[in-house]
């Protein structure tokens, strides 16, 4: 049967604001001045919405978004591409957007977050026959989704009792406790999208090949992202290396998001997981030459030029 979507994704939406130049000691009691600041969208789910749309994908969206500036800016990031927001719900609870502050420290950053509405998002805000009527399921930030948790293995169920795959990128936990009925749901998930260190919080192992060598016993596809060691593939017993797409990074803000949109453009057009990991790895790198998680898909010629030079024949949806 036709699908309306290629994916539908649920999760967080809110702004990130972004600061440079200020040192990586932050004293306390002091003011401290940065270099610059943007303001721009933030969030797992709602970077990969956008992404994902830039790339061509029809892409339908589902989060509870704040009555307010930040929240109606948000929205508006992903109507600009055409992402299908028709199914984000509005809060009454005076809660807020949620907002993210990063302070850039060349490679490393702090990362400050109020969560918002997200902490709200529940199992009443989501329409099964709205998330179904796409090809793929996708959910970020597990440990963010605070409400929603105890009813997420309902719902996967659910999605591929109606032939969905789904995804899963857990993002950080910022308890560091690495639970959150993740045993149960795992089996559950086609798709596992975490970057290193989240793979071996998960698997509670020391080495990459200890930690995939226990998740692939319950997950068919592991990608981990691993910055500019490219990407690994597990595949059952199979394991492949992806290398990275050499490049100067100007802001590393989305690259794993971004390299999820990649991997998911391809996986819903039924691609190998090898070519959309490659993909991945190439529109995680696009990410990182412009400021944000976002803005290097939002310039169409830039985001054509780039796809053009590093992955000829992928399309963008300029």
């Amino acid at each position: 049967m036709e699908k309306r979507f290629d994916v539908t994704i649920a999760g967080e939406i809110n702004l990130d604001l972004v600061l440079d130049g200020i040192a990586k000691d932050m004293p306390v009691e002091r003011e401290l001045l940065a270099s610059s600041l943007r303001v721009t969208l933030g969030s797992s789910a709602a970077i990969l919405a956008h992404n994902c749309a830039a790339l061509g994908m029809k892409v339908g969206f589902a989060s509870l978004a704040a009555k307010d500036m930040f929240g109606v800016k948000a929205l508006d990031y992903l109507s600009e591409l055409g992402v299908d927001v028709s199914r984000v719900r509005q809060s009454d609870s005076g809660a807020g957007s949620g907002l993210t502050v990063v302070v850039n420290h060349g490679a490393m950053r702090h990362i400050l977050s109020y969560l918002g509405t997200t902490a709200e998002l529940g199992r009443e805000h989501l329409d099964l026959d709205y998330l179904s009527s796409a090809k793929h399921f996708h959910l970020s930030s597990l440990f963010l989704l605070k409400k929603l948790q105890p009813d997420l293995s309902d719902l996967f169920r659910a999605l591929k009792a109606k032939g969905l795959t789904i995804s899963l990128d857990t993002n950080d936990d910022p308890d560091d406790r690495w639970g959150s009925g993740l045993d149960e749901l795992l089996p559950l998930v086609d798709v596992l999208l975490p970057n290193e260190r989240e793979l071996l919080r998960i698997a509670k192992r020391d080495s990459v090949e200890g930690a995939l060598a226990t998740l692939s016993k319950s997950v068919k596809l592991i990608v981990v992202k691993r910055g500019v060691r490219g990407a690994t593939v597990q595949q059952g017993n199979d394991r492949d290396e992806i290398p990275a797409v050499m490049i100067t990074p100007v802001d590393m803000i989305g690259a794993g998001d971004s390299f999820n949109a990649g991997f998911l453009s391809g996986y819903v057009r039924g691609l190998p997981p090898l070519e959309c990991a490659r993909m991945g790895t190439v529109t995680g790198a696009i990410s990182t030459l412009k400021p944000g998680g976002i803005e290097a898909f939002r310039d169409g010629q830039f985001l054509r030029a780039m796809l053009a030079r590093m992955a000829p024949g992928q399309e963008c949806a300029f």
